[in-house]
Protein backbone atom coordinates (compact mmCIF):
# COMPACT_ATOMS: atom_id res chain seq x y z
CA UNK A 1 0.00 0.00 0.00
CA UNK A 2 1.68 3.24 -1.18
CA UNK A 3 1.48 6.33 0.99
CA UNK A 4 0.66 9.58 -0.02
CA UNK A 5 3.30 12.02 -0.45
CA UNK A 6 1.68 14.70 2.41
CA UNK A 7 1.77 11.25 4.70
CA UNK A 8 5.31 10.88 4.02
CA UNK A 9 6.32 13.87 5.36
CA UNK A 10 3.97 13.94 8.45
CA UNK A 11 5.90 11.10 9.45
CA UNK A 12 9.61 12.00 8.85
CA UNK A 13 8.37 15.03 11.10
CA UNK A 14 7.23 12.83 13.57
CA UNK A 15 10.11 11.23 13.67
CA UNK A 16 12.53 14.06 14.01
CA UNK A 17 11.00 15.56 16.49
CA UNK A 18 11.97 12.97 19.50
CA UNK A 19 15.84 13.17 17.94
CA UNK A 20 16.24 17.39 18.27
CA UNK A 21 14.82 17.59 21.65
CA UNK A 22 16.95 14.57 22.74
CA UNK A 23 19.44 16.59 21.23
CA UNK A 24 18.15 20.06 23.11
CA UNK A 25 18.40 18.43 26.80
CA UNK A 26 21.91 16.70 25.96
CA UNK A 27 23.53 19.94 24.73
CA UNK A 28 21.80 21.45 28.33
CA UNK A 29 23.08 18.69 30.41
CA UNK A 30 26.26 19.53 28.98
CA UNK A 31 26.31 23.26 29.80
CA UNK A 32 24.68 22.54 32.93
CA UNK A 33 27.67 20.27 33.90
CA UNK A 34 30.27 22.73 32.26
CA UNK A 35 28.87 25.46 34.87
CA UNK A 36 28.58 23.31 37.82
CA UNK A 37 31.92 22.54 37.25
CA UNK A 38 33.36 26.22 36.93
CA UNK A 39 31.32 27.05 39.95
CA UNK A 40 32.61 23.95 41.35
CA UNK A 41 36.55 24.94 40.89
CA UNK A 42 35.57 28.34 41.42
CA UNK A 43 34.24 27.77 44.93
CA UNK A 44 36.96 25.10 46.01
CA UNK A 45 39.49 27.83 45.18
CA UNK A 46 38.38 30.08 47.24
CA UNK A 47 37.68 27.43 49.86
CA UNK A 48 41.19 26.78 49.80
CA UNK A 49 42.36 30.42 50.15
CA UNK A 50 40.00 31.28 52.58
CA UNK A 51 38.70 28.48 54.57
CA UNK A 52 41.63 28.44 57.02
CA UNK A 53 40.29 32.34 57.67
CA UNK A 54 36.36 31.47 57.86
CA UNK A 55 36.63 28.17 60.24
CA UNK A 56 39.01 30.88 62.62
CA UNK A 57 36.37 33.41 62.02
CA UNK A 58 33.74 30.77 63.06
CA UNK A 59 35.30 29.13 66.06
CA UNK A 60 35.63 32.66 67.73
CA UNK A 61 32.48 34.23 66.61
CA UNK A 62 33.84 37.13 64.95
CA UNK A 63 30.91 37.45 62.40
CA UNK A 64 33.14 36.96 58.88
CA UNK A 65 31.18 35.27 56.53
CA UNK A 66 32.31 33.23 53.46
CA UNK A 67 30.83 36.03 50.92
CA UNK A 68 32.80 39.13 52.67
CA UNK A 69 36.20 37.35 52.10
CA UNK A 70 34.90 36.90 48.56
CA UNK A 71 34.48 40.47 48.55
CA UNK A 72 37.25 41.47 49.68
CA UNK A 73 39.03 39.28 47.60
CA UNK A 74 38.25 41.34 44.43
CA UNK A 75 38.34 44.60 46.34
CA UNK A 76 42.26 44.67 47.19
CA UNK A 77 41.09 44.08 51.10
CA UNK A 78 43.72 41.79 53.22
CA UNK A 79 41.28 39.37 54.58
CA UNK A 80 43.75 38.24 57.23
CA UNK A 81 43.93 41.78 58.51
CA UNK A 82 40.46 41.94 58.69
CA UNK A 83 39.45 38.46 60.71
CA UNK A 84 42.62 38.84 62.70
CA UNK A 85 41.47 42.13 63.48
CA UNK A 86 37.63 40.93 63.90
CA UNK A 87 38.61 37.92 66.12
CA UNK A 88 40.83 40.12 68.25
CA UNK A 89 38.36 42.64 68.91
CA UNK A 90 35.30 39.87 69.52
CA UNK A 91 38.02 38.06 72.22
CA UNK A 92 38.30 41.30 73.48
CA UNK A 93 34.59 41.66 74.09
CA UNK A 94 34.20 44.55 71.93
CA UNK A 95 30.89 45.15 69.97
CA UNK A 96 31.12 43.69 66.45
CA UNK A 97 27.69 44.27 65.54
CA UNK A 98 26.89 45.31 62.27
CA UNK A 99 25.27 48.10 62.64
CA UNK A 100 26.91 50.17 65.25
CA UNK A 101 29.65 47.95 66.42
CA UNK A 102 33.02 47.24 64.92
CA UNK A 103 31.56 45.08 61.60
CA UNK A 104 33.26 44.10 58.72
CA UNK A 105 32.28 46.43 56.23
CA UNK A 106 33.77 49.49 58.08
CA UNK A 107 37.09 47.60 58.95
CA UNK A 108 37.40 47.44 54.93
CA UNK A 109 36.30 50.79 54.48
CA UNK A 110 39.02 52.01 56.93
CA UNK A 111 41.30 49.83 55.62
CA UNK A 112 40.89 51.25 51.80
CA UNK A 113 41.21 54.29 52.83
CA UNK A 114 44.75 53.83 54.21
CA UNK A 115 44.22 53.36 57.26
CA UNK A 116 46.16 51.33 59.82
CA UNK A 117 43.41 48.44 60.77
CA UNK A 118 45.20 46.86 63.29
CA UNK A 119 46.33 49.97 65.64
CA UNK A 120 43.11 51.09 65.95
CA UNK A 121 42.08 48.09 67.40
CA UNK A 122 44.96 47.55 69.54
CA UNK A 123 44.22 51.15 71.03
CA UNK A 124 40.29 50.50 71.14
CA UNK A 125 41.35 47.13 73.34
CA UNK A 126 43.74 49.16 75.45
CA UNK A 127 41.73 51.88 75.96
CA UNK A 128 38.91 49.60 77.15
CA UNK A 129 40.80 47.70 79.47
CA UNK A 130 41.70 51.86 80.73
CA UNK A 131 38.35 52.88 81.17
CA UNK A 132 39.16 55.58 78.42
CA UNK A 133 36.49 56.40 76.23
CA UNK A 134 37.05 55.88 72.55
CA UNK A 135 34.78 54.32 69.89
CA UNK A 136 36.14 53.16 66.25
CA UNK A 137 34.59 56.11 64.55
CA UNK A 138 36.88 58.28 66.89
CA UNK A 139 39.89 55.82 65.98
CA UNK A 140 39.66 55.57 62.43
CA UNK A 141 39.17 59.37 62.36
CA UNK A 142 42.42 60.00 64.64
CA UNK A 143 44.73 57.33 62.41
CA UNK A 144 43.72 59.12 59.19
CA UNK A 145 44.80 62.16 60.51
CA UNK A 146 47.85 61.25 60.72
CA UNK A 147 48.35 60.59 64.25
CA UNK A 148 49.08 57.12 66.23
CA UNK A 149 45.95 56.16 67.93
CA UNK A 150 47.52 53.86 70.12
CA UNK A 151 50.65 55.88 71.70
CA UNK A 152 47.88 58.97 71.84
CA UNK A 153 46.05 55.74 74.47
CA UNK A 154 49.21 54.76 75.83
CA UNK A 155 50.49 58.09 76.30
CA UNK A 156 46.74 58.65 78.20
CA UNK A 157 47.76 55.70 80.53
CA UNK A 158 51.45 56.34 81.16
CA UNK A 159 51.96 60.07 81.31
CA UNK A 160 55.17 61.15 79.61
CA UNK A 161 57.87 63.64 80.16
CA UNK A 162 58.64 66.36 77.85
CA UNK A 163 61.87 68.16 78.54
CA UNK A 164 61.29 72.08 78.11
CA UNK A 165 63.74 73.19 75.80
CA UNK A 166 63.76 69.89 74.49
CA UNK A 167 67.44 69.71 72.91
CA UNK A 168 66.49 67.89 69.86
CA UNK A 169 64.33 70.66 68.56
CA UNK A 170 65.96 73.55 69.55
CA UNK A 171 68.89 72.93 70.33
CA UNK A 172 69.31 74.73 74.14
CA UNK A 173 69.30 72.95 77.05
CA UNK A 174 68.27 75.68 79.54
CA UNK A 175 65.94 78.11 79.49
CA UNK A 176 67.55 81.71 80.43
CA UNK A 177 65.43 84.08 82.22
CA UNK A 178 66.81 87.34 83.99
CA UNK A 179 65.11 88.45 87.33
CA UNK A 180 64.29 92.24 88.01
CA UNK A 181 67.86 92.87 90.05
CA UNK A 182 69.42 91.84 86.89
CA UNK A 183 70.46 88.38 87.14
CA UNK A 184 70.32 85.92 84.83
CA UNK A 185 68.42 82.34 86.04
CA UNK A 186 69.26 79.01 83.34
CA UNK A 187 66.61 77.05 84.15
CA UNK A 188 65.76 72.86 82.60
CA UNK A 189 62.42 72.12 83.49
CA UNK A 190 59.98 68.55 83.04
CA UNK A 191 56.94 68.97 82.15
CA UNK A 192 54.45 65.44 82.39
CA UNK A 193 51.40 65.51 79.96
CA UNK A 194 48.89 62.95 78.98
CA UNK A 195 47.33 62.66 75.57
CA UNK A 196 43.59 64.56 76.12
CA UNK A 197 41.98 62.31 72.87
CA UNK A 198 39.06 64.37 72.92
CA UNK A 199 41.20 67.53 71.36
CA UNK A 200 43.86 65.13 69.37
CA UNK A 201 42.06 66.08 66.41
CA UNK A 202 42.90 69.79 65.65
CA UNK A 203 44.78 69.83 69.08
CA UNK A 204 48.47 71.87 68.80
CA UNK A 205 51.33 69.27 69.28
CA UNK A 206 53.98 69.31 71.79
CA UNK A 207 55.59 71.88 70.15
CA UNK A 208 53.13 74.47 71.54
CA UNK A 209 53.21 72.58 74.83
CA UNK A 210 56.27 73.29 75.12
CA UNK A 211 56.43 76.65 74.04
CA UNK A 212 53.76 77.90 76.19
CA UNK A 213 55.44 76.23 79.29
CA UNK A 214 58.93 78.17 78.72
CA UNK A 215 57.37 81.59 77.82
CA UNK A 216 55.49 81.19 81.23
CA UNK A 217 58.81 80.14 83.25
CA UNK A 218 60.72 83.46 81.54
CA UNK A 219 57.63 85.48 82.26
CA UNK A 220 57.57 84.01 85.76
CA UNK A 221 61.26 84.52 86.51
CA UNK A 222 61.18 88.33 85.14
CA UNK A 223 58.62 89.31 87.63
CA UNK A 224 60.30 88.15 90.75
CA UNK A 225 62.21 90.84 92.44
CA UNK A 226 65.37 89.02 93.20
CA UNK A 227 67.01 85.66 92.36
CA UNK A 228 67.06 85.04 95.97
CA UNK A 229 63.49 84.24 95.85
CA UNK A 230 63.41 82.12 92.76
CA UNK A 231 65.96 79.92 94.34
CA UNK A 232 64.25 79.59 97.52
CA UNK A 233 60.97 78.60 96.31
CA UNK A 234 61.63 77.32 92.92
CA UNK A 235 57.80 75.94 92.96
CA UNK A 236 56.61 79.72 92.44
CA UNK A 237 57.51 79.09 89.00
CA UNK A 238 55.50 75.82 88.47
CA UNK A 239 52.56 77.20 90.51
CA UNK A 240 52.00 79.63 88.25
CA UNK A 241 52.81 78.01 85.39
CA UNK A 242 49.54 75.44 86.40
CA UNK A 243 47.94 78.22 87.05
CA UNK A 244 48.04 79.74 83.60
CA UNK A 245 45.70 76.92 81.64
CA UNK A 246 48.72 76.12 79.12
CA UNK A 247 47.44 73.11 77.97
CA UNK A 248 43.94 74.80 76.24
CA UNK A 249 42.94 73.74 72.49
CA UNK A 250 46.64 71.29 72.43
CA UNK A 251 46.67 67.36 72.32
CA UNK A 252 47.72 67.15 75.91
CA UNK A 253 46.81 67.54 79.29
CA UNK A 254 49.79 68.71 81.55
CA UNK A 255 49.94 66.88 84.69
CA UNK A 256 53.12 68.63 86.45
CA UNK A 257 55.89 71.08 85.64
CA UNK A 258 58.96 70.31 87.60
CA UNK A 259 61.93 72.61 87.84
CA UNK A 260 64.69 70.01 86.99
CA UNK A 261 67.71 71.98 87.34
CA UNK A 262 68.49 76.02 88.49
CA UNK A 263 72.08 77.56 87.85
CA UNK A 264 72.73 81.25 88.42
CA UNK A 265 73.83 83.08 85.24
CA UNK A 266 75.76 86.61 84.45
CA UNK A 267 75.08 89.77 86.26
CA UNK A 268 73.39 91.11 82.77
CA UNK A 269 71.80 94.25 85.20
CA UNK A 270 75.75 95.38 86.38
CA UNK A 271 76.74 94.18 82.35
CA UNK A 272 74.19 96.36 81.12
CA UNK A 273 74.99 99.62 84.02
CA UNK A 274 78.85 98.94 82.43
CA UNK A 275 77.49 99.18 78.96
CA UNK A 276 75.23 102.08 79.47
CA UNK A 277 78.41 104.18 81.35
CA UNK A 278 80.55 103.05 78.91
CA UNK A 279 77.98 103.96 75.85
CA UNK A 280 77.66 107.75 78.15
CA UNK A 281 81.38 108.30 78.47
CA UNK A 282 81.71 107.97 74.55
CA UNK A 283 78.81 110.11 74.31
CA UNK A 284 80.39 112.46 76.79
CA UNK A 285 83.90 112.56 74.66
CA UNK A 286 82.13 112.64 71.65
CA UNK A 287 80.35 115.66 72.99
CA UNK A 288 83.84 117.48 74.10
CA UNK A 289 85.20 116.99 70.99
CA UNK A 290 82.84 118.48 69.39
CA UNK A 291 82.94 121.44 71.71
CA UNK A 292 86.70 121.59 71.20
CA UNK A 293 86.49 121.42 67.57
CA UNK A 294 83.96 124.45 67.91
CA UNK A 295 86.49 126.14 70.26
CA UNK A 296 89.02 125.90 67.47
CA UNK A 297 87.04 126.88 65.16
CA UNK A 298 86.58 129.72 66.72
CA UNK A 299 90.10 130.57 67.47
CA UNK A 300 90.68 130.16 63.84
CA UNK A 301 88.04 132.74 63.12
CA UNK A 302 89.50 135.23 65.82
CA UNK A 303 92.90 135.19 64.17
CA UNK A 304 91.45 135.40 60.52
CA UNK A 305 89.42 138.65 62.49
CA UNK A 306 92.78 140.10 64.00
CA UNK A 307 94.65 139.49 60.76
CA UNK A 308 91.94 141.29 59.25
CA UNK A 309 91.91 144.16 61.69
CA UNK A 310 95.64 144.77 61.15
CA UNK A 311 95.81 144.75 57.29
CA UNK A 312 92.65 147.94 57.86
CA UNK A 313 95.69 149.12 60.46
CA UNK A 314 98.27 149.42 58.19
CA UNK A 315 96.04 150.77 55.17
CA UNK A 316 95.00 153.34 57.75
CA UNK A 317 98.69 154.19 58.20
CA UNK A 318 99.57 153.99 55.17
CA UNK A 319 97.24 156.99 54.71
CA UNK A 320 98.58 159.20 57.40
CA UNK A 321 101.57 160.36 55.44
CA UNK A 322 99.06 161.44 52.85
CA UNK A 323 96.91 162.92 54.40
CA UNK A 324 99.75 164.99 55.98
CA UNK A 325 100.93 166.08 52.38
CA UNK A 326 97.84 167.09 51.40
CA UNK A 327 96.91 169.60 54.37
CA UNK A 328 100.94 170.89 53.75
CA UNK A 329 99.94 171.56 49.99
CA UNK A 330 97.26 173.14 51.18
CA UNK A 331 98.59 175.27 53.57
CA UNK A 332 96.32 173.80 56.41
CA UNK A 333 99.59 172.89 58.33
CA UNK A 334 102.79 174.99 58.44
CA UNK A 335 106.28 174.29 59.22
CA UNK A 336 107.43 175.37 62.70
CA UNK A 337 110.19 177.61 61.59
CA UNK A 338 107.58 179.98 59.65
CA UNK A 339 105.30 180.17 62.84
CA UNK A 340 108.45 181.28 64.68
CA UNK A 341 109.42 183.82 62.70
CA UNK A 342 105.60 185.73 62.05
Amino acid sequence: MLLAPSSLSAVALAVSLPIANTAFNAAMIVIGGVVFLVFAIVMGFFALKYGKLWIQAYMSVADVSAPSLIRMHFTKVNPNVIVQAKVMSAQAGLDIGRKAGISTRRLEAHYLAGGNVMNIIHAIIAAARAEIPLDFDQAAAIDLAGRDVLDAVQTSVYPKVIDCPDPTRSGKTTLSAITKNGIELRVRARVTVRTNLEQLIGGATEDTVIARVGEAIISSIGSAETHFKVLENPDMITRVVLDRGLDAQTAFEIVSIDIADIDVGENIGARLQSDQAEADTRVAQAQAESRRAEAVAQEQQMRAKVASNKSHLVLAEAEVPRAMAEAFRAGRISAPGSIGSE
